[in-house]
């Protein structure tokens, strides 16, 4: 097999590992040697195109949801360092791609699994000399060498929990240990980074619905991790069966209930939630109808309607509607003089039509808007 079939291949084997937020797939698209290409965003915000790929997809892992688990009929390749640093270089040469994600199963020792991609990427900085962006995965159990080696070479490191907690880890998988492989390799790379002192991006990633968790296990575990050890973000993937697995037979989580969980997940990051105050339904899910911050404020009458032009900005971003770009605008422009009309909103990227049924404009609601309790009715 030459090296473009092994791009080809390992490249779609890379695919359920997400390197972006809010999508139920990555978009992707190949180029005229049939290489997989990605969309991703960096931790400063910047977008761009990256090469998503695994150095093996040998693994001995029983995952029951996932393409590469021990035992499944399909072909095992394996990437020499050499091979992929010499392709990704190439790659990035004819600017098809800034960055690189590369992840791998696991054969043999977590050691030896983390060498070699480590070895990879070290070729690609030293030897080809490229200064980008690598978002390099960590592997269960990896030793202190490893992952110290991979924070130093990369933007960002993930360790994949892919369950909320023991129990429902023990549900998709029997061969990972959830406390000791998974949660503290994660949190002895944040010892790790903070010791180094690199300013190096963490996050990881849930699997949703394969182990029948709630959305409030989810986010109650992803609280915990922003809290407890300043992961960057967590990434929510929806479960889809995949054929010659256990759970082929599984029903595929619907897209609704992946970005549910992204906007639950922005009002913790982005907009001072506490996960206590997020609303979920009697067994423990997001409600399907309205996005979280939506619910949050028909559950709160007592708050709402809020002035607009006295209002501090943490209560502003507690408005539907209103994000931090929206709310510091607001802040910014009211100084000038007081906001009265619905199109000042928009015009600072708020949506001003879901702002308007809680907010009050100068002492006024905005002219065609229907009382909050009619609204609430309606809903």
């Amino acid at each position: 097999m030459d090296i473009m079939q092994k791009i080809d291949l390992l490249g779609g084997a890379a695919q359920w590992d997400i390197c972006r937020g809010c999508g139920t797939q990555d978009s992707r698209h190949r180029d005229d040697l049939g290489r997989w290409i990605y969309p991703a965003v960096r931790p400063d915000g910047t977008r761009i195109a990256m090469l998503k790929v695994l150095q093996s997809n040998a693994c001995e892992k029983d995952c029951l949801y996932c393409a590469n688990r021990s035992g499944r009929d399909t072909r095992r390749v394996s990437f020499t360092p050499d091979e992929l640093a010499r392709a990704f270089d190439e790659m990035a040469h004819r600017n098809l791609v800034q960055g690189l994600f590369l992840s791998s199963g696991v054969c043999g020792s977590t050691s030896h699994a983390m060498e070699r991609m480590l070895a990879t990427v070290e070729l690609v900085r030293r030897h080809y000399h490229f200064g980008g962006y690598v978002h390099l995965k960590i592997l269960p159990g990896a030793d202190d060498a490893c992952i110290e080696a991979a924070i130093k070479m990369a933007q960002r490191v993930s360790v994949n929990l892919e369950a909320p907690n023991s129990q429902r880890m023990l549900a998709i998988s029997h061969s990972k240990d959830f406390q000791h492989e998974l949660l503290e390799t994660l949190a002895r790379a944040d010892k790790l980074r903070r010791r180094i002192g690199r300013p190096v991006s963490m996050t990881t990633q849930f699997v949703v619905g394969a182990a029948d968790e709630a959305d409030q296990e989810i986010i109650s575990s992803a609280a915990s991790l922003y809290r407890g050890l300043r992961l960057g973000r967590a990434y929510y993937s929806a479960f889809q069966p995949v054929s010659d697995t256990p759970l082929e037979g599984h029903p595929a989580t619907p897209p609704h209930r992946e970005h549910r969980l992204y906007q639950a997940d922005f009002l913790l990051r982005q907009y001072g939630f506490q996960v206590e105050e997020i609303v979920f339904d009697p067994q423990g899910n997001l409600p399907a109808h309205a996005d979280p911050k939506q619910v949050w404020a028909q559950h709160h009458p007592e708050i709402f309607p809020l002035e607009i032009n006295r209002a501090p900005q943490e209560q502003l971003l507690r408005v539907p509607g209103i994000g931090p770009k929206s709310a510091q605008r607001i802040v910014n422009w009211r100084k000038q003089g007081a906001l009265r009309d619905l199109r000042h909103l928009a015009e600072a990227g708020a949506d001003a039509d879901r702002a308007a049924p809680f907010i009050l404009l100068d002492g006024r609601r905005p002219s065609f808007q229907m009382p909050l309790w009619e609204w609430q009715a309606a809903s």
